[in-house]
């Protein structure tokens, strides 16, 4: 559903719900909350649940879990390294776990895959030598038709490349929300250029399903004391959450 700039400019929205529940996730978010996904994210028994788990040193996030059920809800656990980080000593880490819910069409793609690829029970990981460290990474499946998992830092399996860029562009939307959120608290003059980097990192399919942030977005775009560029830029990803992006 397309949002119109105009309507939401002028309009009050949907106040007081929770960060992170995307556009027309109405249904997948009342599950959430009525323990469908718990508090720490584990599947419900018997319910089919594809899991993706990324680890790499160095970077502000340097890992993250994403579990989705076949209903198209589920949930996010991250370590992101406080106040930049550092290396000696080592930087803290703060602990970062919410609900999601995605489309219905990604959540059909990861499935159709995760079927396809029996369950990730054989190896995915290239072995090709000399590769360079692109970060630990695993996919796992569980469900009442079967299970397994295969580990790879790098893959030259077609289906598990495009399920990693997937979840990695998930991944990207849901830390520049972070980063979005934070600087609406306190920095709102960071703002605009915040919103910059998530506009290209979607036009280059970097960050993808924005329906994720698609809340905070609101929250931006009905903020009459914002910058009206950034309620503009705000509108125009809400617009794009609309429409599955």
């Amino acid at each position: 559903m397309r949002v119109s700039v105009g309507v939401l400019l002028g309009a009050g929205l949907l106040l007081g719900i929770e960060i992170g529940a995307p556009v027309g996730a109405t249904a997948q978010s009342a599950a959430v909350v009525s323990g469908v996904v718990g508090e720490t994210g584990s599947p419900s028994a018997g319910v089919a649940t594809v899991t993706y788990r990324f680890e790499r040193t160095g970077l502000s996030v340097p890992r993250f879990r994403i579990a989705v059920r076949e209903d198209g809800t589920g949930s996010y656990q991250a370590e992101e390294i406080v106040g930049g980080g550092g290396t000696a000593p080592p930087a803290p880490l703060s602990h970062v776990e919410r609900a999601i819910a995605i489309t219905p069409a990604s959540t059909a793609k990861i499935f159709k895959v995760a079927r396809a690829e029996r369950y990730f029970q054989a190896a995915c990981a290239s072995k090709a030598k000399n590769i360079a460290d692109t970060g630990a990474k695993t996919l796992s499946y569980e469900g009442p038709d079967g299970r397994g998992s295969c580990s790879y830092n790098y893959t030259e399996d077609k289906n598990v490349v495009m399920l990693t860029d997937l979840f990695l562009g998930m991944g990207t939307t849901l830390d520049e929300g972070r980063k979005i959120e934070f600087k609406r608290r306190y920095d709102r003059l960071g703002l605009d250029a915040e919103l910059d980097v998530l506009t290209q990192a979607n036009d280059a399919g970097r960050a993808v399903e924005l329906g994720m942030i698609a809340p905070l977005l609101r929250q931006l775009v009905d903020d009459t004391e914002m910058m009206q560029r950034v309620r503009l830029r705000a509108a125009k990803l809400l617009d794009r959450a609309g429409d599955g992006r």
